[in-house]
């Protein structure tokens, strides 16, 4: 009854007031009793401000509000407090400051009934109920309902912080977050619990405290109804749904959902670790590490398990313990589904996956991925050893290499062999043993596809490819990959030979190297190649010789990266860049790189050549051959291919033709990494580099890169023709001509692409059509740098420099830059038109003709524009278009110089001139 009497009330209050009201605003329906203020109102909603400062400018509706803004540049204050003496500049602020003497609140919420001392405040509450939010932050859509906090907001996205601390200079962008730092320096904590006396700095801390004596918890989540005492835990909790992270870390952008665990983090960067143990006085980043440090300390174990009765320090410990009792792996991996009891070991799992090695050792930068690896690691530089056995005391680096070595003492053996029972101390001992029965090899090398029944075998191995020299010599400082070659090496040192030759009582200082000298002597070759079955009588030999069909060359140069078969080879190599001659001259004390160059030389001292051919009196240097001479005259070949039973004078011929077959090509170019079977090809090829011909014509001063080159050149200018088909007897100036010319016949096509199996009737045809794939142009322009994927093609190209036109028309004597434009235009006056339309008939002289009308059937327009997407079928309209872009206009009038963007343009342009 009460209320409605209110409500009542003030209805017939507002219905007086309103029949008072005459004058009402167009705009917005608002009423006023006089006119005045009606006219006021209305500057409003035009914005219209005819009253301005002549100081700032600033604009006012009214003339009173400009004269209390004067005041603000005249730090006038009129206004004084009766109460406190405080001056005020208007007289609307002291009336609402007197409020704050009086304890008056006038103001009241219609909602709540809350009721305020100022009308702006009881306007901003109203915002409560309405839910009104009027500012809008212009760089994220946040709103709100106060423009203070946008003004507050605004800070967060440019970092502006205008309140700094005194003592330690620290900013912030709030000032009423500094206040709150103070109470750190002052340690001030002016709120207290009333129950259990406990202070706290922070108002919104002790209300947060209370609730752990009423175990309130007023905040529920909506999706998992767990419920919680703190509004900003509420909202922490809800990222854990949405997998919202708006912390992020500005050194490795790693993010995080709460920003304590962010600053938490940095530490990490930082390497800061504010809490120290005062026993110890070892330190840690986290506040919950430190207490759990104090534990080991006391010797506290405060959580028991009710099965076992094992005590723990932590309650963490325990839950993770009762899992090996109930067996439950709650922790699954997302990539292979492997179960795991606790989530640390499921995060380390996840690193064999990632190959993540976040650990690494400060002595030799080994990476490891988990910490304990880590820890264990050192130890080996620091050869510390904390385990010891009881019996013999052997000291060990790691708890389970002193639980296998107790079993030598025991002679326990508890893992055995189902196939043949043979039993073991170690379990790995077991399973390596299990691969002789199954022949299985599991471990693989991921560099070179070698495969392994042990993975020592296959760490062993890894450090051929990684160049890892754990084992080093004491004398000489000389690394090895294994410690048996270490031990092989120091008898160099000692000068130790234990074996020795039956036959020839040569000694050695290693086994294995005694074993191929025996083959020496029974000339036993037991390693054959699969491929060839050529055989060898060392495996190194045989492992070599392999690389010549896989093309493998596993030794390359630290200088130029040139890879070679052997390791010889690499060796030689070496001496290119170091310039070392190690083979000296006994006569004249010149130096050579290599023992042949050397060998070549001892016959330059030497000028009596009594050595003279019988049959042509050709005389040679003692030191040479005379017998190889012979072969020549006697047509004598002995030596022949075991594969093809080809004949050859010299064993160096055959070696030669054996690359045929095996596809070696052992000499390559140091500048694009061509490979040739022959040296001679190497020397010749060197001179498309260097530009360099050796061999000129008489005639018309031509050079060649080569002599053959140049014989057949001359056959041009005898006009002869040597070379003619036995088919069509159609001549030819040059061997390869013919060549070329019998593939027409024969229609065979024996070269064929490895990438998409085109084929080919000639090995340069298809040499040529590898660098389609390959995207190689080994050939460039020396006037424009233009580079080319063949050599006619440049040739081509360098007509254009020069202009030269060495085709010509006999009809109409037209010239021309390439063969292929001469007969082309043959057709304009033939008439002939051999490409022919498969739809509509239409002929063409062209084949790109022919192409491009084919579009007009198939609507194909494979040319787009990359700035405006329009699609041509043909390219020469895609080059027009594209002037329209760039406003290029190529073609220009010869008589007015008016420029056109089309040829087209120009003609019709041309007819005007004409008329």
């Amino acid at each position: 009854m009460y209320v409605e009497a209110i409500v009542n009330h003030t209805n017939e209050q507002a219905e007086t007031i309103t029949k008072r009201k005459h004058f009402s605003c167009e705009v917005c329906g608002k009423l006023f009793s006089q006119r005045r203020p009606l006219i006021h109102h209305f500057r409003t909603h035009a914005k219209q401000k005819l009253y301005s400062c002549d100081d700032c400018n600033k604009g006012f509706s009214r003339k009173h509000q400009l004269k209390d803004h004067y005041r603000t540049h005249t730090n006038e204050k009129p206004y004084s407090c009766d109460v406190c003496h405080k001056q005020f500049s208007q007289k609307s602020i002291l009336k609402d400051h007197c409020r704050s003497h009086t304890n008056e609140k006038p103001y009241s919420c219609d909602v709540c009934l809350k009721k305020f001392s100022h009308k702006g405040t009881l306007k901003v509450h109203y915002r409560i109920h309405t839910k009104e939010k009027p500012y809008s932050c212009d760089a994220c859509p946040k709103v709100f309902s106060l423009k203070h906090n946008l003004y507050e907001h605004y800070r967060i996205h440019t970092k502006e912080k205008p309140y700094s601390c005194d003592v330690c200079h620290k900013e912030f962008s709030r000032k009423s977050i500094l206040h709150v730092h103070y109470l750190i320096h002052t340690t001030e904590k002016p709120y207290s619990c009333d129950v259990c006396n406990k202070k706290f700095s922070r108002k919104n801390n002790l209300n947060a405290h209370y609730q752990t004596h009423t175990n309130l918890k007023p905040y529920s989540c909506d999706l998992c109804h767990k419920q919680f005492s703190r509004k900003e835990s509420l909202n922490v909790h809800y990222r854990s749904h949405t997998n919202e992270k708006p912390y992020s870390c500005d050194v490795c952008h790693k993010e995080f959902s709460q920003k304590i665990n962010l600053n938490m983090h940095y530490r990490t960067h930082t390497n800061e670790k504010p809490y120290s143990c005062d026993v110890c006085y070892k330190q840690f980043s986290r506040k919950e590490n430190l207490n759990v440090h104090y534990l080991s300390h006391t010797n506290l174990k405060p959580y028991s398990c009710d099965l076992c009765h094992k005590q723990f320090s932590q309650k963490e410990g325990l839950n993770v313990h009762y899992r090996t009792h109930t067996r439950e792996k709650p922790y699954s991996c997302e990539i292979c589904q492997k179960q795991f009891s606790q989530k640390r070991i499921l995060k380390e799992h996840y690193k064999t996956h990632t190959n993540e090695k976040p650990y690494s050792c400060n002595v030799c930068h080994k990476q490891f991925s988990h910490k304990s690896s880590l820890n264990v690691h050192h130890r080996t530089h620091t050869n510390e050893k904390p385990y010891s056995c009881d019996v013999c005391h052997k000291e060990f680096s790691r708890k389970c290499h002193l639980n296998e070595h107790c079993r030598i003492h025991t002679n326990e053996k508890p893992h055995s062999c189902d196939l043949c029972h043979k039993e073991f101390f170690l379990k790995r001992n077991l399973f390596r043993h299990y691969l002789i029965h199954s022949n299985e090899r599991p471990y693989s090398c991921d560099v070179c596809g070698k495969l392994f029944s042990q993975r020592a075998y296959l760490n062993k191995h890894f450090r051929t490819h990684t160049k890892e020299k754990l084992f080093s010599c004491d004398s000489c400082n000389k690394r090895f990959y294994l410690k048996h070659h270490l031990k092989e090496h120091y008898k160099t040192h000692t000068n130790e030979k234990l074996y020795s030759c039956d036959v020839c009582h040569k000694e050695f200082s290693q086994k294995g190297s005694l074993n191929n000298h025996f083959r020496t002597h029974t000339n036993e070759k037991p390693f054959s190649c699969r491929e060839c079955h050529k055989e060898f009588s060392r495996k190194s030999h045989l492992d070599e010789h392999y690389r010549t069909h896989t093309n493998k060359r596993p030794y390359s140069c630290n200088l130029c990266h040139k890879t070679f078969f052997q390791k010889s080879h690499l060796k030689v190599h070496h001496r290119t860049h170091t310039k070392e001659k190690p083979f000296s001259c006994d006569l004249c004390n010149k130096n050579f790189s290599l023992r042949h160059y050397l060998n070549k030389h001892y016959s330059s001292h030497s000028n009596d050549k009594t050595q003279s051919c019988n049959v042509c009196n050709k005389k040679y240097p003692p030191t040479y051959d005379l017998k190889r001479h012979f072969r020549t005259h006697l047509k004598e070949k002995p030596h022949s291919c075991e594969l093809c039973h080809k004949t050859f004078s010299e064993k160096s011929h055959l070696n030669v033709h054996y690359r045929t077959h095996t596809n070696e090509k052992p000499y390559s170019c140091d500048i694009c990494n061509k490979e040739f079977s022959r040296k001679s090809h190497l020397n010749e090829h060197f001179r498309t580099h260097t530009n360099e011909k050796p061999y000129s014509c008489d005639v018309c001063g031509k050079a060649f890169y080569k002599k053959s080159n140049l014989n057949g050149h001359y056959h041009i200018h005898r006009n002869e023709k040597p070379y003619s088909c036995d088919i069509c007897n159609k001549k030819f100036s040059l061997r390869g001509g013919l060549n070329k010319h019998y593939s027409i016949h024969s229609n065979e096509k024996s070269y064929s692409c490895n990438m998409c199996n085109k084929e080919f009737s000639r090995k340069n045809v298809l040499n040529d059509h590898y660098r389609t794939h390959t995207n190689e142009k080994p050939y460039s322009c020396d006037v424009c740098r233009k580079e080319f994927s063949q050599n006619s093609h440049l040739i081509v190209h360098y007509r254009t420099h020069t202009n030269i036109k060495p085709y010509s028309c006999d009809v109409c004597h037209k010239q021309f830059s390439q063969k292929i434009h001469l007969n082309v235009h043959y057709r304009t006056h033939t008439n002939e038109k051999p490409y022919s339309c498969d739809v509509c008939l239409k002929e063409f002289s062209h084949r790109n003709g022919l192409n491009e009308h084919y579009r007009i059937h198939t609507k194909e327009k494979p040319y787009s524009c990359d700035i405006c997407s329009i699609e041509f079928s043909h390219r020469s309209s895609l080059i027009e278009h594209y002037r329209t872009h760039t406003n290029e206009k190529p073609f220009s009038c010869n008589v007015c110089n008016k420029e056109f963007a089309r040829k087209s343009s120009l003609k019709a342009h041309l007819r005007s001139h004409r008329k």
